[in-house]
């Protein structure tokens, strides 16, 4: 079955596919082509060859898995490894090539599949300016606004904030939407099958209004970022395992900056109160005569 997410076709086999996440990828569906940027194929996953090089380890909470990223002649390989004693999944991806292969099956955890592809569908996506972030997004008068932030900072609650107060906001995605670059000069936020906790797959996409990174205060302040803090605001966002791959970080990197080249960016200090999405809506769209 073919999918085209922000713009990038993915074939996936049916079989793989289950509850939740067919559901989630169910918006993205496509007529099948012969030509695919991302082939998902079951199979054995060649072990990691003699020049390996581990880039990453790091734990996987939703699936409460312990991880290993990496990569050698073949390309990459990703390997998660649940805690309570079920079996690895292995995904293993080329550098040159669209063919992914897994050894995921059905009986594995769900959320591995997920975090697999997702995984892949960002090397796939960073060599053409597009990459997923970690943010919780708004489309308000036909643009699409971004919140940034940790876990825990409030980046949903901005979000629901907005939807509750100001009228005709509406969310986009709550956790992993994509970012394309390559449309300039209207940088693009799109929809995605990921987006944490809440339901929200929308096959949808509007151009970048504006990037924010939220922090927690006693107070609600935002100012303007400069181009520097813009980057270093937005770069923790990426893929975090990417930033441990010259290719890969090279690509984020790119993405970032001519995202950045015709979108501005904010920080906004902020309290949990309708008060912190009016102000930031007063901001973000008060001289839109002038954009």
């Amino acid at each position: 079955m073919d999918y085209i997410i922000a713009g990038i076709r993915v074939c996936l086999p049916d079989n793989l596919l289950a509850g939740h996440f067919r559901q989630a990828l169910a918006p993205f569906a496509a007529d099948s082509a012969d030509k695919t940027d991302l082939t998902l194929r079951s199979g054995i996953c060649a072990p990691p060859a003699a020049d390996y090089r581990e880039l990453d380890r790091f734990e996987f909470s939703d699936a409460d898995a312990d991880c290993r990223f990496g990569s050698d002649e073949r390309g990459y390989l990703l390997e998660m490894t649940p805690r309570d004693g079920s079996a690895t999944a292995c995904f293993r991806m080329p550098r040159n090539t669209p063919e992914v292969t897994t050894d995921f099956t059905l009986r594995h955890l769900p959320a591995l599949l997920r975090f697999g592809l997702w995984t892949a569908y960002n090397i796939v996506a960073v060599q053409r300016l597009s990459v997923a972030i970690h943010s919780s997004v708004i489309v308000y008068r036909g643009k699409a606004v971004l919140f940034l932030g940790e876990s825990g900072t409030g980046k949903s609650t901005h979000t629901r904030l907005w939807r509750e107060h100001i009228p005709g906001a509406e969310l986009l995605n709550d956790d992993s939407p994509i970012i394309r670059g390559e449309a300039l000069p209207e940088a693009l936020a799109c929809g995605s099958p990921w987006s944490g906790k809440t339901p929200c797959y929308r096959n949808e996409s509007y151009p970048i209004r504006a990037i924010v990174r939220l922090s927690q205060a006693p107070h609600n302040r935002i100012c303007r970022l400069s181009t520097l803090e813009a980057i270093g605001a937005l770069l923790p966002s990426c893929p975090p395992t990417f930033a441990h791959d010259k290719t890969l970080h090279d690509g984020v990197c790119a993405t970032v900056s001519a995202i950045l080249t015709h979108v501005k960016a904010y920080h906004l200090e902020c309290l949990p109160n309708a008060e912190a999405a009016r102000l930031a809506c007063e901001t973000l769209f008060v001289d839109e005569d002038d954009r």
